[in-house]
């Protein structure tokens, strides 16, 4: 078995528009079946068991993170890194209630195999790493100001970004998230 196929990646990208939508434990085999047209087999040949699936879903999404904080990275400006950052916040943030993958699968917590609960751990560790990083940088260059240790700034900001999200697929209206997440960068400002 390959460790990367198009019906894998397509396997994958049904469930993670479902988890999106319903969560990862309101959809089955069958339903990522019915919409790629094919059998349960086919789904388990790839992923074995729905822990499987799970845990390479999250790693995927993981991985997606970081290449978009790596190409952040060559920015110069910290507080465009930042700008740019929430940006990318922002695409996933849909009108139909999607969200962050890892968003959904906290609420969800403690009925996750421990692989994925240690994968999405991983994901907002990555984030907060990065973001203090950033703040760091920004303080230093004088772009940024953080009250605090930087740390609990870069926490708190993404705090902010997570229950804006979670604020705006309640809404159903994406720019509330917008309008809040420019809101908590703006104070981050010099």
């Amino acid at each position: 078995m390959s460790r990367s196929s198009p019906t894998r990646d397509r396997i994958l990208d049904v469930a993670q528009r479902l988890t999106q939508e319903r969560g990862f434990n309101a959809f089955s085999y069958l339903d990522i079946g019915t919409q790629l047209g094919i059998r349960n087999a086919s789904i388990h040949y790839h992923f074995p068991s729905k822990a499987e699936l799970g845990l390479a879903l999250v790693r995927r999404y993981r991985e997606w993170l970081q290449d978009i904080l790596t190409g952040l990275d060559a920015e110069p400006s910290p507080r465009r890194r930042l700008d740019r950052y929430v940006d990318s916040y922002r695409e996933v943030v849909h009108d139909d209630g999607r969200i962050c993958l890892c968003t959904v699968l906290t609420a969800e917590d403690a009925a996750l195999p421990a692989g994925m609960r240690e994968e999405i751990q991983a994901f907002f560790d990555l984030n907060e790493r990065w973001l203090g990083g950033v703040l760091q940088a920004g303080i230093a260059a004088g772009e940024l100001r953080v009250t605090g240790a930087r740390e609990l700034a870069a926490a708190s900001l993404l705090a902010t970004l997570e229950g804006a999200m979670l604020l705006a697929r309640a809404a159903r209206d994406a720019s509330r998230f917008t309008q809040l997440a420019r809101a908590a960068v703006a104070d981050l400002y010099a």
